[in-house]
């Protein structure tokens, strides 16, 4: 069985931090008793260390105990540093992507990887990109987008050229929305999360970018939010108004099983539905591990949308 959304954070990558904790302003507070330190990065990506993020030796062992065969790891999205200037994000994606290259090296059969980049800065991005897939990483993580710009801008197009040359996977994960009226309850993880990936890949689908990039393994986490359960409104859209269609060689539903999307959705019937609207080769097995609302191994093990996802990019289990 495969899993395609875990994350992973490399001992060079804590280092990193504590030689830059200033700087980025990277803190470890003890908010429990029972729990391991939460990081704090910058005042706001907060997340539990849990000892699954950073010992390889763990993550493996608990890999193999779940049944799980092999595990892609990618980088966290609190570590994305898109707050900060390019140069602190291309250095940390260049430290990040090097120690998950050298854990995968020694670890083939178990794990691969994806990379980050700085997504501020399309072009040092594209290479940043060209260079975590010299060193064998199958692609990257990236955010849906920064602030003032959507994938889909013009801005980004130094990037997507270079992933569609490329053929990289791109797996597009949302960063914490900040929605006000989400401010309680945990809401801008339950549907911020999943509301964020809705923006970002309905605008994705209707700008036609996947017909300028053909080549780009466009992967959109957490089942693709909201997007797969609202294609019909998309449909009648398409139909109705020409700002909908302009872009768009053929109906929005016809395009969604040109992405693909993970199952990480905790309930049966949406993995199904999530297959039956996509087909069951644009769908990943995916638990979101070690973070808190993970499911592992993951529900749905087939292979199939795994297989077509990495069709240039195999991976050998032994």
């Amino acid at each position: 069985m495969y899993d395609f959304h875990t994350h992973f954070i490399p001992s060079e990558v804590l280092s990193w931090l504590k030689d830059h904790q200033q700087k980025v302003d990277a803190r470890w507070v003890k908010k429990d008793e029972n729990k391991d330190d939460f990081l704090v990065v910058n005042g706001k990506w907060g997340f539990e260390l849990k000892k699954a993020f950073i010992d390889s030796s763990l993550f493996l062992s608990e890999q193999k105990d779940v049944g799980v065969s092999h595990s892609i790891l990618s980088p966290i999205p609190q570590l994305f540093m898109y707050d900060f200037t390019d140069d602190i994000s291309t250095e940390v994606s260049r430290v990040y992507n090097l120690a998950l290259a050298n854990l995968v090296t020694s670890h083939p059969n178990e794990l691969s990887a994806l990379g980050t980049v700085p997504l501020t800065n399309p072009v040092k991005a594209a290479k940043i990109l060209g260079e975590a897939m010299q060193l064998g990483l199958k692609g990257v993580i990236i955010g849906p987008g920064i602030e003032g710009h959507m994938l889909s801008d013009h801005f980004f197009t130094p990037f997507f050229e270079e992933a569609n040359r490329l053929e990289a996977i791109v797996f597009i994960h949302p960063l914490l929305c900040e929605e006000p009226r989400l401010k309680r309850r945990m809401m801008p993880n339950l549907i911020g999360v999943p509301w964020e990936t809705t923006v970002c890949a309905t605008d994705i689908l209707l700008s036609g970018m996947i017909d300028k990039f053909p080549k780009v393994k466009i992967l959109f986490a957490h089942g693709g939010g909201f997007l797969p359960y609202q294609i019909g409104r998309l449909d009648k859209g398409f139909e109705q108004w020409d700002l909908v269609s302009h872009n768009l060689q053929a109906r929005p539903s016809e395009y969604v099983s040109r992405f693909w999307y993970d199952t990480v959705l905790w309930n049966e019937d949406s993995i199904d539905f999530l297959i039956k609207t996509v087909g069951e080769k644009s769908v990943v097995p995916g638990s979101d591990y070690p973070f808190d609302l993970s499911v592992w191994p993951p529900k749905n093990s087939s292979d199939k949308g795994v297989l077509s996802l990495l069709n240039d990019h195999p991976i050998n289990i032994s």
